[in-house]
């Protein structure tokens, strides 16, 4: 089926308005089958694709559902970005507090108007930590392709779960980031044995510099992702628990490798239930479908 209407828009920009991860937004049609839905991103060029429903549902969120090429998510951040970014220019407002509903869980939403485009930040929820299985941890490693001298000398990888659970794991600088060349077969193979999302490979931000990361979630379709929003507020979380601070705030650079610079906002703190998270990130619009 034909989808009229799609917008692009690149999610997670740099401060200057640079790169972003291409994300489509349309309204949903229930007359579509997930196949169809599943189709949208490939034929538009995105990684993944955003649908956002005609009403809300019973707690007062707007439903948001997204696909890559190959799966449906439970949730994704640089899409939320996109599709509230998409929902305050269908407005004459300069700012939009709002509710989501996406994977079974309505939150709080926020998109502003910006000289630069669009800002959006929403409430990721609690984040569960554990430390990988050894066994675990050794698959991913190696399917990664890391060598001795690769990993980060004062952390270790981290299992982090906003809902979907993905493997943090940290190397010593940004040089050995950009060596990382994964077996991506293998990747797939141990992400679905272990139950993982993915892989979020990153250098923790030091003082005022950013940190950067690099995505590989090969076992849903997405080989790279240019940004991956909801694990950067994953390693929000995982850097306030080591950490013992109250709140963390953090910059993580991602999508240099793909030609795409991309930056994702996130902050942790600790509550009566756990540690939760925001997550925020720049958008554009830049063209319809």
């Amino acid at each position: 089926m034909s989808w009229p209407d799609v917008t692009v828009v690149d999610a997670c920009v740099r401060r200057d308005g640079r790169g972003g991860s291409p994300a489509s937004v349309t309204d949903d049609d229930p007359a579509a089958t997930d196949a169809d839905r599943r189709a949208v991103a490939a034929a538009v060029g995105t990684s993944h694709a955003a649908f956002l429903g005609p009403e809300r549902t019973p707690d007062g969120g707007w439903p948001v559902r997204f696909f890559t090429a190959t799966a449906e998510l439970p949730g994704c951040g640089h899409g939320t970005v996109a599709a509230q970014a998409v929902r305050l220019t269908r407005t004459a407002r300069d700012e939009l507090n709002d509710r989501q509903h996406t994977g079974g869980r309505t939150f709080d939403t926020l998109a502003i108007r910006r000289p630069a485009g669009i800002e959006v930040w929403f409430d990721q929820g609690l984040v569960a930590l554990r430390h990988p299985a050894p066994d675990e941890r050794a698959a991913i490693v190696a399917a990664l392709g890391l060598t001795a001298d690769d990993p980060h000398p004062t952390d270790a990888p981290r299992i982090a779960a906003p809902g979907a659970p993905r493997m943090l794991v940290p190397v010593h600088d940004r040089s050995a980031l950009l060596r990382v060349r994964p077996h991506l077969g293998r990747l797939t193979a141990a992400c679905r044995r272990y139950g993982l999302l993915g892989c979020f490979v990153y250098v923790p931000p030091v003082g005022d510099r950013p940190g950067a990361a690099r995505m590989f979630a090969p076992a849903i379709g997405v080989d790279e992702d240019v940004a991956n929003a909801n694990s950067t507020g994953c390693l929000a979380a995982h850097l306030l628990d080591t950490t013992g601070a109250r709140t963390v705030a953090i910059e993580v650079e991602q999508g240099d490798t793909l030609g795409r610079p991309a930056s994702v906002l996130a902050s942790a703190r600790r509550g009566p239930a756990g540690i939760t998270t925001r997550v925020g990130g720049l958008a554009v619009i830049r063209d319809g479908h």
